[in-house]
């Protein structure tokens, strides 16, 4: 018998009741190596040469950079692992890791000139001109002309990217090229979830007006798109309160997520989940900011919890360093300044389009100390052994998750 898969559970949530229903999406991006080739899988300070000194950094293989994608699909805690095409095809189809997994699979299904990053390269720079490398058919099955049978071996959702420039040609061919990706995908029964970058190069409009430039244009693009056609939900960049709560008055229907982009702190990361989730966003997809961790597993079990309102931004920070320090893996940053805001750019190529990730406007609440009533108390549990979290207070849903990550990581 086929695995649920959580993303359709959380799709129908949703939809059911928009404005209750308390589902979030997380996805990991592990597509980079269709941005930046050979340092898309990370750094690391493991020597692989006798000419390499000990601690010299140097970039993960494309073999470890899939270890740890399997390794996320086991923990089996985000939603969707997005992956290149060829990632997805030795994973899901030859591997098939998703077959009996509540994950969902998706494949990056284009990749416009403006994810295009090589090391020394400036196209990135230039204004985006679109451009699909993937085929649906290689998503589905590995090669072309897939029989129906075979359609369901591999991916059956991928991430398409638009990036508007406010310039009648260079829009129009943008909108064109998605249309044609929208009737095939339609026809060979493939789900897409829809990107919007801000525009790659500067003054194309004024910075007070981009959050608006881009809510109008994805309702504009949307409004002659059939419900077979449309996305299933959105990434884009984060513009504030103000505009998330703009898209999902518009249309409830409309699921809005957030892209991550630069790795930024730790609290910048968890406070962007966690300020999406309040203002009405249902989804997360982070890449640079879960691959760039120090330990991936450990970050993505916090995500889970904040989206789940388990546990604040501030205090997950201090929680996972916790875990760091049992692990014995030195942090990139110290405590103090894992805790800072930073300003995250919003671009592969590092544009000037940037974002603040707003900070609380007081700070988190720390859990208060344990009391006989509270954290000394036997938990309830089901029939099943698992904890009934609903008989549960807050610390002690909070003492479940930290003691189950001790469990999981040391």
């Amino acid at each position: 018998m086929a695995v649920t898969k959580r993303l359709d559970e959380k799709l129908r949530s949703i939809h059911a009741d928009p404005h209750g229903s308390p589902e979030f999406i997380i996805a990991d991006a592990k597509d980079a190596d269709m941005a930046f080739g050979m340092s898309a899988p990370g750094e690391t300070r493991q020597g692989v040469s006798p000419e390499k000194h000990d601690g010299e950094l140097r970039f993960k293989t494309l073999a470890e950079y899939r270890d740890q994608i399997r390794q996320v699909i086991g923990q089996q805690i985000v939603d969707i692992v997005l992956m290149s095409a060829s990632t997805c095809e030795q994973l899901a189809v030859k591997e098939r890791l998703f077959e009996n997994s509540p994950l969902t699979p998706a494949a990056r299904a284009n990749d416009a000139t403006d994810v295009h990053v090589p090391r020394g390269g400036t196209v990135h720079t230039e204004p985006a001109r679109p451009f699909r490398t993937a085929h649906i058919d290689h998503m589905q099955c590995g090669h072309l002309d897939c029989s129906t049978a075979e359609r369901d071996l591999g991916a059956n959702l991928g991430l398409y990217s638009v990036t508007f420039l406010n310039d009648q040609e260079r829009d129009l061919e943008t909108l064109t090229r998605y249309k044609e990706f929208r009737e095939e995908a339609e026809r060979k029964q493939f789900r897409h979830f829809l990107e919007i970058f801000d525009p790659n190069v500067p003054d194309v409009v004024a910075a007070e007006k981009l959050p608006g430039f881009i809510n109008d244009l994805i309702a504009r693009t949307l409004a002659g798109v059939a419900q077979a056609g449309r996305p299933v939900f959105l990434k884009m960049v984060y513009h504030g309160p103000k505009a998330i709560e703009e898209l999902v008055a518009y249309d409830p229907h409309l699921i809005v997520g957030v892209l991550g982009g630069a790795a930024g702190t730790t609290h910048d990361a968890f406070q962007l989940l966690h300020q999406t989730k309040k203002y009405g966003g249902r989804a997360a997809l982070f890449g640079r900011k879960i691959n760039q961790a120090e330990n991936q597993l450990a970050f993505i079990e916090f995500l889970r919890l904040i989206a789940d309102g388990v546990i604040e931004p501030e205090e997950a920070v201090k929680a996972y360093h916790s875990v760091l320090q049992k692990l014995g893996i030195t942090p990139n940053r110290s405590l103090e300044q894992d805790l800072a805001f930073q300003t995250s750019v919003m671009s592969y190529g590092r544009s000037p389009t940037t974002i603040s990730i707003p900070a609380p406007s007081t700070p988190a609440p720390t859990p208060p100390n344990s009391s006989p009533s509270e954290s000394t108390t036997k938990v309830e549990t089901t029939t099943s052994d698992k904890p009934d979290f609903a008989k549960m207070t807050s610390t002690q849903r909070l003492q479940y998750h930290l003691d189950r990550l001790k469990r999981s990581f040391g």
